[in-house]
């Protein structure tokens, strides 16, 4: 199996040397999905749990049309907190709507507090699946 690596030109900006997605037979693994703007990475990433998880969201559905697939195909979504107890509750509502009421989002890998490496101060919520 030879893996297909996708740079889509409708999805973020990356912010160091790597794809937006990379398929490997039936799977296609999508990187972290940040809040920034895909048309303009220089704009600041939005204040706020709110913003950012429908940002990264947009992001995540950006990446995925790119790649031929929706959030319905989405079978394992692993999302960062900065701040794990603050923003917990607020950013898993916003998050479920994203998917049909009758999947088990619930099911897919949830949020941890975590940090990635290149987090800035102001980035609150990360997405990858």
């Amino acid at each position: 199996m030879h893996p297909i690596f996708h740079l889509l030109p409708d999805a973020p900006k990356p912010v160091a040397p790597y794809s937006h997605a990379v398929e490997a037979g039936a799977f296609v693994f999508v990187t972290g999905q940040l809040a920034t703007d895909p048309d303009d990475d220089s704009l600041p990433i939005p204040a706020g749990i709110e913003a950012q998880t429908h940002k990264v969201m947009d992001n995540l559905s950006r990446v995925l049309k790119g790649c031929g697939l929706t959030l319905a195909n989405v079978v394992c979504v692993r999302i960062f907190l900065t701040d794990f107890n603050g923003d917990y509750a607020r950013m898993n509502e916003i998050y479920a709507t994203y998917f049909a009421a009758d999947t088990n989002h619930g099911g897919r890998d949830g949020p941890r507090p975590g940090r990635d490496r290149r987090d800035r101060h102001d980035r609150r919520a990360t997405v990858r699946c």
